[in-house]
């Protein structure tokens, strides 16, 4: 037997070793290097050219690299962190991304010093555990209820964004919507589901000041007659449908043949008395307002405008399942199993209103909803764009509140504080990971680097006076004011994070750090794109589609 041999043919293009390492820092630091600039309040905007050719200006870090397309693995991989980050709790997408560029940053020296990656990785996960520890220390727990410290914290995480300039709107939108759509799961947990119950709607037109969160569901569709039915209804009685309420047309071809001509009308007559069979069913529970994800016929529209009830058809199951959120209905699949329990009777008011040029269904003014719609008015496009991304920001922060209530400092404290409480403790650490421990520790203070950067600053100097306040520990909550880039406290200028959000924040960005400095080996497996003409290579084989037969002569047998 002989020892298998790894054939690299031409398609494979392989690099190894110190050259991979290098080339993957560089890659993620150039990254971090895109996203440095949008960290903190006086943080510069990005503007990007997407796919489609229109035009995104934002500073949220994770829509600047869903932009992105880049070509290095690692890359790539530094982009997935954000993503991430914002599906987990929703901010810190730029604080990951900076912090896990400046990790590697520092391991490089280390990397050409010939230390070994995993000796690297095993300081990092040393000093996560060590940094985490020292969040539960300094963190602070707050009254979810306590609505003046909600907003306070809330408006500390969108201060770095775009509609800060609008004060406590989006923050109080934000607070608003998160509370109403909690359920209580029991033990004191909470559970708010975002994606699904708070839709956001866009509407352009009007200003900013004129968005509120509904006590209720807002969808963009009218009543299917509007003529006949009303358009606004009082303490409504809802029935929710996922099924059409028309003449069920055949699967396949159906043939019916008809021999004599009152068969046409007896034909007829059955399609009729079907939906007036449906409709009645229906119309028992005297609903006002019945609302169907299908199809809805003419006919069985006449039978329900007769005796005076409302109905919109082809509604989103999204929105559906909204309505039945927020006014108790439960949507049923056919109306013969209706139930009076089915019925929601928990909205105040159904109206249809004209905004703009286009008619939208309000259910409103619900008793206890368990879903809302955040109506957003704004003048353009592009800044209505730019609020709803700032708002999903917010409402997982308060969301992450809600599940979690405990705050660490704003404003680079927390991470001084951890970083002076790792420096000390890397005299401690015994052996050769005493090194790449104390590195870690320093990396962590390019946040608090960045945001002085961002406001001015001069770095240098503020930096010393901060390193010179934590050093000695006495005061974990000092800081810089990203506003003005002075150093102040952050409990004084209420300058928050959540705590699973810095958590989240750091575990992503050393993790990674530590995925990325293991590899040693890129191999890829895709052919370059030959210039055209150039090394006549073997052809295809011309492969014929059915639109090449047409063509063809066809020759006889």
């Amino acid at each position: 037997m002989h020892a298998p041999v790894l054939v690299l043919k031409d398609s494979l293009k392989r690099e190894s070793g110190t050259k991979v390492h290098h080339a993957n820092i560089q890659a993620s630091k150039a990254v971090a290097d895109i996203i440095r600039t949008t960290l903190g309040p006086r943080s510069m905007l990005k503007m990007l050219l997407d796919a489609s050719g229109g035009i995104v200006v934002t500073n949220d870090g994770n829509a600047i690299l869903r932009e992105l397309d880049l070509a290095h693995p690692a890359a790539k991989s530094m982009i997935e962190l954000s993503r991430t980050q914002d599906e987990e709790v929703g901010d810190g997408t730029t604080s990951v991304i900076v912090l896990a560029g400046e990790m590697l940053h520092v391991a490089e020296a280390f990397i050409e010093k010939n230390y070994h990656p995993t000796v690297i990785c095993r300081a990092y996960n040393k000093a996560l555990e060590d940094a985490i520890a020292v969040l539960d220390k300094i963190a602070m727990s707050i009254d979810v209820k306590d609505r003046a410290t909600m907003l306070g914290l809330v408006k500390s995480c969108i201060g770095t964004k775009f509609t800060s300039q609008f004060g406590d709107l989006i923050a109080d939108l934000a607070i608003d919507a998160t509370q109403t759509v909690g359920v209580d799961l029991g033990q004191g947990l909470r559970e708010v589901d975002i994606k699904k119950y708070i839709k956001v709607e866009k509407v352009p037109g009007g200003q900013l000041e004129d968005s509120k969160v509904l006590k209720g569901v807002m969808i963009n569709k009218d009543v299917v007659a509007p003529g006949k039915m009303k358009r606004k209804i009082v303490n409504p009685r809802i029935i929710l449908l996922d099924c059409p309420l028309e003449y069920k047309k055949g699967e396949n071809q159906t043939n019916a043949e008809l021999v004599k001509e009152e068969d046409w009308e007896v034909l007829l007559k059955m399609e009729e008395e079907y939906i007036e069979s449906l409709c009645l069913q229906i119309l028992k529970f005297k609903p006002d307002l019945v609302v169907t994800e299908k199809g809805l016929s003419d006919l069985a529209c006449h039978y329900l405008s007769k005796a005076g009830v409302s109905a919109i058809r082809r509604v989103r199951k999204t929105d559906n399942n909204r309505i039945a959120k927020a006014s108790g209905a439960v949507i049923v699949n056919r109306p013969d199993e209706l139930q009076e329990s089915d019925v929601g009777t928990g909205a105040g008011l159904f109206e249809v209103k004209k905004i703009g040029d286009e008619f939208f269904a309000f259910i409103v003014d619900c008793r206890d909803p368990k879903a809302c719609t955040v109506l957003l008015r704004g003048a353009s496009k592009d800044l209505l764009n730019e609020v709803e991304r700032n708002l999903q920001d917010a409402m997982s922060v308060a969301r992450n509140i809600i599940k979690n209530p405990k705050l660490v400092p704003g404003g680079g404290a927390t991470e001084l504080t951890v970083s002076a409480t790792l420096k000390q403790k890397s005299s401690s650490v015994e052996g050769i990971e005493k090194w790449p421990y104390e590195a870690a520790a320093l990396a962590f203070e390019a946040i608090p680097r960045t945001l002085a950067q961002n406001c001015g600053v001069n770095v240098i100097r503020t930096m010393t006076a901060l390193q010179g306040k934590h050093a000695n520990g006495e005061n974990a909550w000092i800081g810089i004011d990203g506003n003005t880039g002075a150093i102040a406290d952050m409990k004084e200028r209420k300058i928050w994070d959540a705590y699973n959000v810095k958590a989240q924040t750091f575990k992503t960005a050393i993790e990674a750090a530590c995925m990325l400095l293991r590899i040693d080996d890129i191999v890829s497996g895709i052919k370059k794109k030959q210039a055209p003409g150039a090394g006549q290579g073997p052809t295809k084989p011309k492969v014929e589609t059915e639109a090449d037969a047409d063509g063809e002569q066809i020759l006889p047998d």
